[in-house]
This record gives C-alpha cells, sequence and structure tokens, in this order.
C-alpha cells in the first residue's frame, strides 16, 4: 500500500472512532464541584468529553418523554437539559431555585424541586411540555431528598438539619405531616408495594424504616456508617445503599427488611446507577474524584474511572428499573 494510501486509511479509521464517539452510549456523571458533566464511554470505561453547566450540579432525572435528562444546578439556579444518550446539550431553563434534587411524580402531573440552601420546596404543575410554578413551600430544616408515593398523591422529603421527614400532600400544595427520625436523614425511597418509607440515615449506620400511613418507624437495619443514598436492583425485591463513611455498598432485601450483602467501594460511594441488565452497578465516589464500576456477580470493583471533583449524581439511559 502506498504512502497515501495509508494516509487515507489511517483517516478514515479516525473518523469512523470519531464517530462512534459521538454517538457512543455515554454514563453521564455530575462534577459538582466543576461545574462539568463528565461523560464516559460504556464500552471502553475511559471519559470522552466534559459538558460545562451551572453551578453545583448534584442531581439529575429524566424527562418523562424520555427524550432529554435534566441536571439541576443548586447554586447557578437552572436546568440543563441533555441527550440522554449522547450528553450532548440541548438547552437551558432558567429561574428554578436551588435546584439541589428533582423529580417528576409518578403520573407525570408534578415536578418537584427540592431546596436544600433556602429550605423550601417547590411545587411545579407539568402538562408535558413545561414546567409551570403552583407552590412554594418553606421546609426547614435542609430539604435534600424527595419520593412519591404510588398514586402521586404525596411527595416525601427528608430534611437533612431538623431529623425529620416530611409528607406533603400534592393535591393541597401543603405538608401534611412530618416525623422525626434519625441523625441527618438523606435518601428516601418507598418501597414497590407502597407501605414503607425507606430512609438512608447519613448521622448514624443505619436505614430507617417507616409505615408513612401510620407515621411510625418500624424497623432499623444496620448498614454501615454514614448511609445516604439508594439505588433499586430492578428486581422488586433488593435495594442497595451507598455508606458514605464505611464505604461500602450494602444490598437490602425489602421484603425481609435485613442486610443480604455488602461490598466494599472505596472514595465514599454515593449516587448509583445499574446496567439494564442488572451485571454492573456504576458507583460515584465523592471524595476520590472517580466512578467506580462494580460487577455485582463477582461483588467488587472491577474498574475505576477518574472524573471532576467531587462526583455526585449518575445516569445510564440503558438502566434497570429504578425498584
Amino acid at each position: 500500500m502506498s504512502l497515501l494510501s495509508r494516509l487515507a486509511a489511517a483517516l478514515v479509521a479516525s473518523a469512523a472512532c470519531a464517530a462512534a464517539h459521538v454517538h457512543a452510549q455515554v454514563a453521564v456523571v455530575l462534577n459538582s464541584r466543576d461545574a462539568s458533566v463528565s461523560l464516559i464511554d460504556q464500552q471502553t470505561f475511559s471519559e470522552v468529553g466534559r459538558v460545562d453547566v451551572g453551578k453545583e450540579p448534584h442531581h439529575l432525572y429524566p424527562k418523562p418523554d424520555g427524550k432529554s435528562l435534566i441536571v439541576a444546578n443548586a447554586i447557578s439556579n437552572d436546568l440543563h437539559f441533555l441527550d440522554p444518550v449522547t450528553g450532548q446539550m440541548q438547552r437551558r431553563v432558567r429561574n428554578i431555585d436551588d435546584p439541589y434534587q428533582i423529580g417528576f411524580s409518578p403520573d407525570n402531573r408534578w415536578f418537584v424541586a427540592v431546596g436544600l440552601r433556602l429550605d423550601r420546596v417547590d411545587l411545579y404543575r407539568y402538562d408535558g411540555k413545561e414546567v409551570t410554578i403552583a407552590k412554594r413551600l418553606p421546609l426547614p430544616k435542609a430539604p435534600s431528598h424527595v419520593w412519591f408515593s404510588a398514586d402521586s398523591g404525596f411527595a416525601f422529603v427528608t430534611l437533612q438539619e431538623s431529623d425529620e421527614v416530611a409528607a406533603i400532600d400534592l393535591n393541597r400544595q401543603e405538608v401534611a405531616w412530618k416525623m422525626k427520625v434519625g441523625r441527618l436523614p438523606a435518601g428516601i425511597v418507598v418501597t414497590p408495594d407502597d407501605r414503607y418509607l425507606m430512609v438512608g440515615i447519613m448521622g448514624e449506620d443505619y436505614v430507617e424504616v417507616i409505615d408513612w400511613r401510620q407515621q411510625k418507624s418500624v424497623a432499623r437495619i444496620r448498614t454501615g456508617k454514614g448511609a445516604h443514598n439508594f439505588r433499586g436492583l430492578g428486581d422488586k425485591r433488593h435495594l442497595f445503599v451507598s455508606n458514605r463513611v464505611d464505604n461500602t455498598v450494602s444490598k437490602i432485601d425489602m421484603t425481609a427488611l435485613k442486610v443480604v450483602d455488602t461490598i466494599a467501594v472505596p472514595g465514599g460511594p454515593d449516587c448509583m446507577d445499574i446496567t439494564a441488565d442488572g451485571r454492573l452497578m456504576w458507583v460515584t465516589s465523592r471524595f476520590a474524584k472517580q466512578v467506580r464500576v462494580v460487577d455485582l456477580t463477582q461483588r467488587q470493583v472491577v474498574r475505576t474511572i477518574s472524573v471532576g471533583r467531587s462526583p455526585h449524581g449518575i445516569y445510564l439511559h440503558n438502566r434497570a428499573p429504578m425498584l
């Protein structure tokens, strides 16, 4: 082959590789201290790009139509919409106050923005295209994470600095009740049968189980110090909790209400996502500027990927069901 032919072939191969990266399915990781998003190729486990977003992106959420991934920027008071597959920027929405955590109700009628810095939860109506403010609810102190009842009647919010869980009646647009829990409650989910709230007690070492209709704590599941955030396996039975201080992730049986496995994940494990086949769990290591990929069959970290400072939220488009 002539030199000219070899150069042409190399250019074609390079262009094909670049195109593959542009269209590769990526893991989206929020670097909260760097105001950026890392895009990681899921096949090569390498960072293939970064996207600048607003200040302190902490959490993200897919739009109900699946066409956009919303990145919530708490300090710059805005949302960035990304392509959920490639991570490329689509648009920016301003004037959403302190969206530390966000979520859509199961019936997609409500969009909730939790303002940790402002001690407030904002309720927005969603018409399938845009959100419009319905009510701003003062809710001290330090509202953090949110989940919804199955019928979309309630939004449940953890209040980190007052050691409480609050239930918001979405139809009435008011706080229905609050109850005390352990120190520094963080992540929260409702079990698939809609019976219990599971609350990560970050200031201690357990998950608190609450019968939310009775407003009563029914169990404490010991996991590890810094019990923080949740991700379901997708089988409607098993739930993972990141223990940020102990550097572990515990697997809880939601039927038996007990820990059935614990996996070492260094660097302050925080948010998690799981591939559609249930084989790999991606975990942000908040204190290490890294993402760990855990093989759930081998029960160990098999990949470590460097990203930006204080990686927090993470998203895979080819993901298992949330619970």
